[in-house]
């Protein structure tokens, strides 16, 4: 819940996080699923499950703690989502982790690396790294689950960019998914033109942009397996990716997600607090390095008890699993500096 998505935290109350991103893909995911007749349950785990490892400070964060343990083996967020569900948690007396399906496994595991990959599998032979090596895709349910991610989070990012005042309505004229709606919703609803009414027109122009790009998936989708008729779960990792976006409609999709890194991501103010939290991650992560007394106990144990990789991979572990606001207080509580000031 206190996990940054675009904005960090202390930013707004109203703001996306990765909680509401991951029921936002959820819910896409679902809807698109039952339209398909795949699996329904295996789609809402996956999309619930595909963020657990992000890093306090959204990519951010995850970029400043990958450089700390670049000479241990790095740190993706994706596989630490997998490092969560199957080691990380702590709910059942018989064994670490969630006992969770292959399948759902293999889901959350959107990219890996190659490297990692051949990790993944010296400890689990033809396991869930085994398609990164064998250049394979994943079930129908998590190439959905990839593409509804997709479309939540341009989605709600134009929201919360245009709420902030980041970019704005006009801005997004130049952005041909997007306007398209914006302009059909003024024809049909000519009031939505007043400034007053800005705020139901970017929702229903919206609104119209997620519909139009779930029945494009659905419709493209149903095309693809109709040309490959996959008769078996093990040809579709074989195939081509099936859970698609038509050739247009993915083109759009690549200019919207173009227009939003340049104006939304990279704007000044967004690059001036992931600045600062960058900082927290290093200084944390040396913080605990030097003295791992400072952390949990359990990640306190696991880091003195390691080598130089197994105590850089536990105080990793540790950071990771903080909330922007944690970070920050620990931060503060360390150094006695407040770089991020709350709103």
């Amino acid at each position: 819940m206190y996990k940054t998505q675009v904005f960090l935290n202390h930013e707004g109350d109203l703001f996306r996080t990765r909680l509401t991103h991951s029921l936002e893909v959820a819910q896409l995911g679902r809807s698109i699923a039952r339209s398909l007749r795949i699996n329904e349950d295996l789609v809402e785990a996956i999309s619930l499950a595909h963020d657990l490892g992000h890093t306090p400070f959204g990519h951010a964060g995850q970029d400043a703690l990958n450089d700390c343990i670049t000479g241990y083996g790095g740190f993706e967020h994706n596989l630490q989502s997998l490092r969560v569900v199957d080691r990380l948690e702590e709910r059942y007396p018989q064994y670490d982790g969630l006992n969770l399906t292959f399948e759902t496994r293999e889901g959350i595991l959107k990219h890996c690396s190659r490297a990692h990959a051949k990790e993944l599998e010296d400890g689990e032979p033809n396991g869930v790294g085994a398609r990164f090596l064998r250049n394979e895709r994943p079930s129908l349910e998590a190439q959905l689950c990839n593409l509804a991610d997709e479309i939540a989070y341009n989605a709600h990012d134009i929201d919360d960019g245009v709420r902030s005042g980041l970019i704005t309505l006009a801005q997004l004229q130049d952005v041909p998914l997007f306007d398209a709606y914006r302009v059909s919703a003024q024809a049909e609803h000519p009031a939505l033109i007043e400034p007053s009414m800005h705020r139901r027109l970017l929702y229903e122009a919206i609104r119209r942009m997620l519909s139009a790009q779930v029945y494009d998936v659905i419709d493209a989708t149903k095309a693809a397996l109709l040309a490959h008729a996959p008769t078996h779960s093990d040809e579709v990792r074989r195939l081509p990716v099936l859970v698609r976006f038509s050739d247009d409609m993915r083109e759009r999709s690549k200019v919207l997600k173009q227009f939003l890194f340049r104006h939304l991501y990279r704007h000044p103010r967004v690059m001036e607090t992931t600045g600062h939290a960058r900082d927290i991650v290093r200084e944390l992560f040396e913080a605990y390095t030097t003295e791992p007394r400072e952390m949990k106990p359990a990640f306190a144990a696991q880091a003195l008890a390691g080598d130089g990789q197994g105590r850089a991979r536990a105080v990793a572990d540790f950071i990771a699993g903080m909330t922007d606001r944690f970070a920050v207080r620990e931060h503060e509580r360390l150094t006695g500096q407040r770089l991020l000031q709350e709103q």
